[in-house]
């Protein structure tokens, strides 16, 4: 039976049969070919991604902006309102804002959305000390990663209206054009570093991604960051400052301090090793207070004891703040170059457009990239002063009503 087309329901339901496949998939299987002239390949393993994995950093650096002091509802519709951003439920968004360290808290008479004091504090520091940085005259470099797909293509083309079928486009002599992937194809994972000067000569580091995961942060680790970093940091100026995300492989302890996780005896012999002198009827909460005051003098990073040993200096971005690194800006450049110019979907060639993305980035880019970056600090910074006085003021007001109200109880 094999080359026979099975034009009716009839027939497919047989041949169906046969090869163990139901009579639905055959149909819908017949219809894409029918109209795009190639068939994908129906994924084995299911991915389900959840809110967090499903919006970017730029998506939520735009929904940040709308969160000053609104309830969730009337984010929602602020957010819902914006053609640019995804379209949200009430608990998707709800999910979203908890993932990035927002609580709903209530100030006085008004409750709101408000982020976590530590996300305040980090941003404050890491504008407070970048700050420093740039008053002494030291280079700033930023670095980061990112992801190329093989089946990235511009989401729009023009085209032409009067020509209906590919049968109209070979009777006019004309071409239907490259058609569409049908996925995104393999995967290119992305580490580069730049400054005001562009990106560093030699400073890129391209590789295929091997894990079929929706977040390109699982293929990096630990030691594969460390090395790249090892080799990129002397072509770095001297006394320079390398800003970077809090991402676990920026991240690894040097050496590990205790946790609730420890057992007892574990923990006591840290602490002692230490110098501490232990109370045997301490309880482990207790022990692990004596554990946070002394965290700070043996909590050290490899990378950051790495980078100092070469007389320079890490800075942490804060959590979910990609809009303070000029880099993402570099990147929209590359990935657009990309995009626009890949025609064959293979890895080979996006990865040479990918250089050549790089190469379009030039130092007056950069220089507008990092100008771009320092008013959203400027920004941040005047709108945390901003909502600190009025949060001050509302406090007056109910203070300055809750002692009329005595007042008038007063003369009963």
């Amino acid at each position: 039976m094999a080359g026979v087309e099975f034009s009716s329901p009839v027939k497919r339901n047989i041949k169906g049969k046969e090869l163990g496949i139901g009579q639905k998939t055959i149909s819908n299987t017949i219809a894409q070919y029918r109209e795009n002239k190639t068939v994908s390949s129906p994924n084995k393993i299911k991915i389900f991604k959840n809110v967090e994995t499903k919006v970017d950093d730029f998506d939520k650096y735009a929904i940040r902006r709308n969160c000053d002091l609104l309830t969730l509802d009337k984010m929602l519709t602020v957010v819902n309102e914006d053609k640019s951003l995804p379209n949200f439920s009430r608990t998707s968004l709800y999910r979203l804002m908890k993932s990035m360290e927002f609580e709903y808290a209530k100030r006085g008479r008004n409750s709101a959305l408000l982020e976590k004091n530590e996300i305040i504090l980090w941003r404050r520091q890491y504008i407070r000390d970048l700050r420093k940085y740039r008053e002494e005259g030291r280079q700033i470099y930023f670095l980061d990663e990112t992801w190329v797909n093989a089946g990235d293509v511009t989401s729009r083309i023009w085209s032409d209206n009067t020509v209906q079928s590919s049968q109209d486009a070979f009777s006019q002599g004309l071409s239907t054009g490259a058609v569409n992937p049908t996925g995104k194809g393999k995967r290119l994972i992305v580490v580069h570093i730049g400054s005001e000067d562009g990106f560093v000569p030699g400073g890129l580091l391209c590789f295929e991604s091997k894990k079929n995961t929706q977040d390109y942060h699982d293929e990096m680790n630990g030691d594969s960051f460390r090395d790249w970093l090892e080799d990129v940091l002397p072509r770095l100026n001297e006394n320079c400052v390398i800003v970077m995300d809090n991402a676990p492989y920026h991240s690894v302890k040097k050496k590990k301090c205790p946790t609730t996780q420890w057992r007892k005896s574990d923990i006591i012999n840290w602490l002692t090793s230490k110098g501490e002198v232990i109370d045997n009827s301490m309880i482990i909460p207790e022990l692990l207070e004596v554990v946070k005051r002394l965290k700070p003098l043996y909590s050290t990073y490899v990378i950051d004891e790495m980078v100092k040993e070469q007389n320079k200096v890490v800075l942490r971005l804060p959590p979910y703040h990609c809009e303070l690194n000029p880099i993402e800006l570099a990147w929209s450049v590359v990935k657009n170059h990309v995009k626009a110019n890949n025609k064959t979907f293979k890895l080979a060639d996006v990865h040479n457009l990918l250089i050549e993305g790089t190469v379009k980035v030039t130092v007056e880019m950069w220089k507008n990239f990092i100008s771009h970056t320092t008013k959203a600090e400027d920004k941040f910074w005047n709108m945390d002063n901003l909502i600190d006085e009025l949060m001050a003021e509302q406090q007056r007001v109910v203070l300055t009503i809750g002692n009329s109200d005595d007042e008038d109880d007063s003369d009963f």
